[in-house]
């Protein structure tokens, strides 16, 4: 039994969706970020860092979005989301996920929050940089993807393509989107596509990017 702290199309969204995925039981506990529920002491005291997700295993918290992808996928092999340790593949879905979330997930931030980059002086500048890197990551993602896609792993789905949908959802209102590039369209279509994306929304109330 699983239990996730989460705010609708947070970085919380991948593991959500990965529990819908994999049909774990768990329970959804939603926290309003513009009222700063994610800073009060309660849940300060399961995430230091007060963001989202956190995840209660056994009513352990667990935190990191790329980590609980990893931990999820390998809690649950039956569902073929990781490579098998130890092969090159293993090292190859490694490489993905942590490229996506140490190098393009905080483009991101910065795109979102430039002042609290560069200070607001600098904002503008702080956003034009996020948005070259994010676009630099799409290029070489796009170029991999018409070489040895059409997923990350080549012919089928790992954990990274679902942490990888989610980065391509916060592009939706830049002035360009993952989605101008072909391969990455090709990829979000087919994720979407799969029921866990439609029950993930209903259960988000998420509409837009569907």
């Amino acid at each position: 039994m699983y239990t996730l702290y989460y705010s609708p199309g947070a970085a919380s969204l991948v593991v959500h969706w990965l529990l819908i995925e994999i049909g774990a039981k768990h329970e959804l506990r939603k926290l309003d970020l513009p009222a700063g529920e994610h800073k009060r002491p309660e849940y300060l005291a399961l995430n230091p860092n007060g963001v989202v997700p956190t995840l209660l295993v056994h009513g352990e918290p667990l935190t990191e979005a790329a980590a609980l992808v990893l931990h999820l996928a390998d809690v649950h092999p039956s569902f073929g989301l990781a490579p098998e340790p130890g092969s090159i593949e293993r090292g190859r879905y490694y490489q993905w996920l942590l490229h996506l979330a140490n190098t393009l997930q905080p483009a991101f931030r910065t795109w979102f929050y430039p002042g609290e980059a560069a200070g607001e002086e600098h904002a503008q500048a702080a956003k034009d940089l996020a948005r070259e890197r994010i676009e630099a990551c799409w290029d070489r993602i796009e170029a991999h993807l018409a070489k040895r896609g059409p997923y990350l792993l080549g012919a089928s789905a790992s954990a990274a393509d679902f942490h990888l949908t989610m980065l391509m959802r916060w592009s939706r209102n830049m002035p360009r989107p993952a989605t101008d590039w072909p391969q990455l369209a090709a990829l979000a279509q087919r994720m979407k596509a799969r029921p866990s994306f439609r029950t993930l929304y209903e259960r988000e109330g998420l509409t837009e990017w569907a």
